[in-house]
């Protein structure tokens, strides 16, 4: 065990350093004085060269080659952390320290520019995020790999964008059609009514999260622009935002955040701090942040409980029964805004960013050009006209700090939630009788420990297979789409 402990002694250091990092990146989202951001880059460059330094570390290199692990946790540890100095070793140390300088200084650019509505105010600094991203996809792809494929492995193992597109050119038809029959049914669900404060919206907002579990003794609810959740073990911390006239929009990002939150504060404390304690992709904490905020937030079961907390907190808003509320949080509507659209458009607001991504990785879409681009795809695919950037390409935060790939996660994280809701209604059909009371644990337990504790244990896939018993597939996903938007617009 010399070699394997020596190694584990080593990387816990490393991971508490990645922890720290991700502190700092949480602070400049939530409680960084604006005027902090140069020297806050710095810093960052700084902290990544140490971590970067530490995974091509030449006695790494011995310790991989010596490591014997006594059982399958071991093992687990050797895959990952043999992964990730492969793919340290292929980019350069400034290069590394260059991308988190420039990303950390981007992040406000971004969101300065998204507030006033001028993507020129942003676009010369996305041209410095591009040029840095490419460089690094081509360096981690070598001379015979895929660019965009290499860059897509760093949020989800194994996974190509043959693969992944696949699988959405399967699933596009048929939401497609649903959308159309939706639309064309004559329905129209209710519409919230008044103004809606934010230390109510707050207020219920933190009611949701306890609903679902969320440790308050490890993690805490911050308010940002663009929602997320950081950190991982004892400190898992997640943000929201509010609008005065929607208070879905801070509901439903709370509880999607908590569910990426709980998958990190339920991996099994024996892994803190090593490379299997935490999520083992982002397609698989997409699927806990989306069957908490979708299969189990959305459903009629939990609409009951969270109507009764709103008129609790806002009075009269227009909506007065239980059912028509339910009809509400699954409105199924037009709009720009990807975290804000219902669960038959999310899909195609992602299709849309993972064509662009790969193209401006490509080279074959320059950033001059972005706007146009996205304006005109967005009108085809949605029949709607791009009024101003934040509504548009300007609206996310993934491309200005450097998260190319990790788009179509989301719609993976969407269909592995398909498949784990399909499995826990057979196998724990108590979970509505609960979930109408608030009580979310009979669900939330089940995904606690058919993979949630788990960690990096398995492969992405194979975690889950694993938690349902067989294999994955977009079936369960559509047909759960179909059925709940079937019956909510009489289809």
């Amino acid at each position: 065990m010399g070699a394997f402990s020596d190694l584990m002694g080593f990387v816990r250091e490393t991971e508490a350093l990645k922890q720290v990092q991700g502190r700092q990146e949480w602070d400049q989202e939530t409680m960084m004085p604006r005027g902090a951001a140069p020297q806050r880059a710095e810093e960052m460059a700084a902290l990544e060269r140490v971590i970067h330094a530490r995974r091509v570390a030449p006695e790494l290199a011995d310790w991989l080659e010596e490591a014997e692990p006594e059982d399958d946790v071991g093992a687990a540890q050797l895959r990952e952390l043999r992964r990730e100095f492969e793919r340290a070793k292929k980019v350069p140390a400034e290069l590394s320290a260059e991308i988190t300088r420039v990303t950390s200084l981007a992040q406000g650019i971004w969101a300065e520019a998204r507030a006033a509505d001028d993507f020129s105010a942003f676009s010369e600094t996305f041209e410095e995020v591009l040029n840095l991203q490419r460089q690094q996809a081509h360096a981690l792809a070598g001379s015979d790999g895929d660019p965009y494929d290499a860059q897509l492995d760093d949020y989800e193992p194994g996974a190509t964008a043959a693969s992944l597109g696949a699988m959405f050119d399967e699933m596009r038809p048929r939401l497609v059609a649903l959308r159309a029959a939706i639309l064309s049914s004559g329905r129209e669900a209710p519409r919230l009514q008044g103004r809606f404060d934010e230390a109510a919206q707050l207020r219920v907002s933190e009611a949701c999260a306890r609903a679902f579990g969320y440790d308050f003794d490890h993690g805490r609810i911050d308010k940002a622009v663009h929602p997320f959740s950081s950190g991982s073990g004892l400190d898992s911390r997640i943000t929201t935002r509010t609008d005065a006239s929607d208070p879905f929009g801070c509901l439903y990002s709370t509880i999607h955040e908590v569910g990426h939150s709980r998958y990190e504060q339920s991996v099994s404390r024996d892994y803190l701090l090593t490379p299997i304690g935490r999520g083992v992709s982002m397609g698989v904490h997409e699927s806990q942040s989306r069957f908490y905020e979708n299969q189990l937030g959305r459903s009629r079961a939990f609409a009951g409980w969270l109507h009764g907390r709103c008129r609790d907190a806002f009075g009269d808003f227009g909506i007065t029964t239980a059912e028509a509320f339910h009809a509400a949080i699954n409105d199924v509507r037009t709009g720009y805004i990807r975290t804000e659209a219902d669960e038959v458009h999310y899909n195609l607001h992602i299709l849309l960013r993972f064509d662009l991504e790969r193209a401006l990785i490509a080279g074959d879409l320059t950033v001059r050009d972005l706007e146009a681009a996205w304006n005109e795809r967005f009108e085809a695919d949605f029949g709607l006209a791009v009024d101003r950037p934040s509504n548009g390409v300007l609206q996310d935060v993934h491309w200005p700090v450097g998260l190319f790939g990790y788009f179509p996660t989301y719609s993976l994280g969407n269909v592995y939630a398909g498949c784990l809701f399909d499995a826990m209604q057979r196998e724990v059909p108590e979970w509505e009788e609960a979930l109408a009371r608030g009580d979310a644990t009979v669900a939330t337990a089940w995904l606690r420990t058919r993979l949630q504790c788990h960690g990096a244990l398995r492969g992405p896939k194979e975690t889950i297979e694993h938690a349902v018993g067989g294999s994955v597939s977009a079936e369960p996903f559509l047909a759960y789409l179909e059925r709940k938007f079937s019956g909510l617009y009489g289809l």
